[in-house]
């Protein structure tokens, strides 16, 4: 990797230095908008165009299913993209990120305030400002966690550096569900781009990649390497039997996590029948549970280990919507519990993963060079989206099949709602908590007794 000569802070892998606050709000603060803006366009966005647009829960589904793939299709070669930059300096990532903001920042306010048009074109500009704000957005995300990734250190440290990026974001998230209810979307919109610049600002200024393994990597540009051999690198972590049986575990979780975030507004408001001042107490307190959990999780990392932590937070998770499937109209004060508990079940599913992926990222670096961190975080972003395309793209047309749409009472459309948002989650949190086991934590109790 070439250096920069007249860089903010000097390129240090963190193996021999601690990630102290300096350097953790300096590189975390760029979750905070990354997340301030993921809980519009994931939980906000369909209930937003459902009531104030019309547009039928069976078309929502269909407009985010096919923006969410053709975004997670993108990431692969996103990750590649980086790993490039990577190779050029950290400027060059830096300078992409801030091209990726602009995106993310104008397809954003495009995106919730859109210009009258007819209910066809309302579709089709949906469709398009999704496609171009998912772009900026998979962009800077890549960017920024392949940044993390490539810092190095041991598995408490990367810990660490996660737990600051997703503490953040928490932090982003419980803002942003707060701003819209309190003072609207237009003043929402104007925090986010703020926030958004003051984060690359920070960014810039955050500890860099020392020239490690990245400086090894080999790309098409690389003289004695061709295009075909450059597609063909996109599929290298693929070959890595650790990141395979992690990114199994990872999206089965995904899809039990993703399911409840996309209905959690209609359970709200037709099953609780809460009123709609309630609606940012529900959600401020989930995703603040969440960022209280986190340090609790990473102590529970150096008895347990990462894989046991994330399979404890899976267990939480399921009790607790096991429970939340017994509630009816006007149980808003059980409702905010199962919100506490389950968002501190969350924690784990935000602070430990992307620990456990840096540690594959390290074990396939040290037998393969050029493996790089953007070409796993671009599949791990791939995943995440074809999660949340999955949760949209199946359950807001079975809910519609099912007789169930934005203000309908009906005992049965409402039981159809309790059961997807409710019993769906618990059966694929379930799988997702025996294949960590079988897939993760057994072949490394084997591996560590050979």
């Amino acid at each position: 990797m070439s250096l920069d000569k007249n860089q903010p802070i000097q390129e240090a892998a963190l193996n021999s230095s601690a990630f102290g606050t300096r350097n953790g709000l300096a590189y975390g603060l760029m979750g905070f908008p990354l997340a301030f803006a993921a809980l519009p366009l994931y939980v906000i966005l369909p209930n937003h165009y459902a009531r104030a647009f019309g547009v039928p829960l069976a078309t929502l589904g269909v407009v985010l299913l096919g923006a969410r793939l053709f975004d997670a299709f993108m990431d692969p070669a996103i990750g590649k993209l980086v790993d490039r930059l990577f190779t050029r300096s950290t400027s060059a990532v830096l300078a992409f990120g801030a091209l990726a903001a602009v995106v993310l920042a104008a397809g954003f306010v495009l995106l919730f305030f859109p210009p009258a048009l007819s209910p066809t074109a309302l579709v089709a500009w949906a469709s398009l400002m999704l496609m171009i704000t998912y772009a900026g957005y998979s962009a800077l995300t890549v960017a920024h966690q392949a940044w993390g990734a490539l810092l190095g250190g041991s598995e408490t440290q990367q810990s660490r550096i996660v737990a600051w990026r997703e503490g953040l974001g928490l932090l982003g998230v419980v803002t942003a569900s707060v701003l819209p209810a309190l003072m609207g979307l237009p003043l929402t919109a104007a925090v986010f781009c703020a926030a958004l610049a003051l984060a690359w600002l920070g960014w810039q200024r955050a500890v860099r990649p020392a020239a490690g393994p990245a400086k090894e990597l080999a790309f098409a540009h690389t003289a004695g390497h061709s295009t075909a051999q450059a597609a063909a690198s996109v599929w290298l972590p693929w070959q890595q039997a650790q990141f395979r049986r992690l990114m199994t575990v990872f999206i089965v979780n995904g899809i039990a996590s993703a399911v409840p975030a996309t209905l959690v507004l209609f359970f709200i408001q037709d099953l609780l029948q809460a009123p709609p001042a309630l609606e940012p107490l529900f959600l401020g307190s989930y995703f603040l549970c969440a960022a209280l959990a986190i340090p609790l999780w990473l102590k529970a990392v150096k008895p347990l280990g990462l894989a046991r932590s994330w399979l404890a937070g899976m267990a939480l998770s399921t009790l607790v919507f096991i429970w939340a499937g017994q509630l009816g109209a006007g149980d808003v004060a059980l409702f905010a519990l199962v919100c506490a508990l389950s968002g501190a079940a969350l924690g784990a599913d935000l602070a430990l993963p992307g620990a456990l992926l840096a540690g594959v990222i390290h074990a396939g670096q040290a037998r393969h060079p050029a493996l790089a961190a953007g070409g796993y975080f671009g599949w791990w972003n791939f995943a995440t989206k074809l999660n949340l395309a999955l949760a949209a793209g199946l359950a807001l047309p079975l809910l519609s099949l099912f007789g169930y749409a934005p203000g309908v009472r009906d005992a049965g459309a409402l039981q159809a709602l309790a059961i997807a948002y409710c019993l769906l989650p618990c059966l694929l949190k379930m799988l997702a908590a025996v294949c960590l086991y079988v897939l993760v934590i057994r072949p490394a109790r084997e591996e560590s007794s050979t």
